[in-house]
């Protein structure tokens, strides 16, 4: 077989997206034929090279390429460990494949979470200039005016960067108690972006749903259940 990058085979192997094979390779995470590579770019041969992540052999042949939609139950996280073993990864214990998140949503917020192993597609859908749009729902207290809204979708400064405007939508006063159900649009997702622009806005908030990202919807989904998915 001729030879290729290494960031590519990692990534075509399920390693990770290529973005962030790059980063594990230039931490000194990986060998070839025992020596530590880390060169992005350094070509292997997939059939005669070993390789190995943090000392395990990486297989030679390609992962069937697999993308799921899972409903992310509020209270679990998108690591592969954690003290209380609430991870995503309970939830899909019958798939073989090594499937890796597409984005994160935080232990407090539930939704759609795409989980897949193609690197490329990863890539693709968490990478700023591809701009795919998120919805979220969010259910914040008390009432909501239009100046909170101007405000929600200005380019607020957040951790230091000043964010890309948001598209904020009233969707309606919640029945028979103070609180108020908001649709948020993104294109950027940052650590905990929605959640520190409705702290600037004084808003607490008591449910946060990621209902779409891109033209894959939660629709049909119950919390913890999955569905084979076709991501174009």
């Amino acid at each position: 077989m001729s030879k290729i990058r290494l960031q590519k085979f990692l990534s075509e192997r399920g390693i990770d997206s290529r973005r962030n094979c790059a980063e594990i390779i230039k931490k000194g995470l990986i060998t070839v034929n025992g020596v530590i590579t880390t060169e992005p770019g350094f070509h292997v041969d997939p059939d005669d090279d070993s390789i190995c992540f943090q000392g395990k052999h990486v297989s030679k042949t390609k992962e069937k390429k697999r993308t799921i939609a899972l409903y992310k139950p509020r209270g679990y996280i998108c690591s592969t460990s954690d003290k209380d073993g609430k991870t995503v990864y309970e939830l899909i214990k019958d798939i073989p494949e090594r499937l890796l998140p597409v984005g994160r949503l935080d232990k407090d917020s539930e939704g759609l979470l795409l989980m897949s192993n193609d690197g490329d597609l990863i890539n693709r859908l968490t990478h700023p200039r591809y701009e795919h749009e998120k919805t979220y729902e969010v259910t914040v207290s008390g009432t909501v005016d239009n100046k909170i809204i101007d405000l929600l979708q200005s380019r607020l400064l957040i951790d230091g960067y000043r964010i890309q405007p948001a598209k904020v939508k009233f969707l309606r006063q919640i029945p028979d108690s103070n609180r108020t159900l908001l649709e948020f649009r993104l294109k950027e997702g940052r650590n905990r972006q929605i959640r520190k622009m409705c702290e600037l806005a004084n808003l607490n908030i008591h449910r946060l749903i990621r209902k779409k990202t891109g033209n894959v919807s939660l629709t049909g989904l119950k919390p913890g259940k999955w569905r084979e998915i076709n991501v174009h």
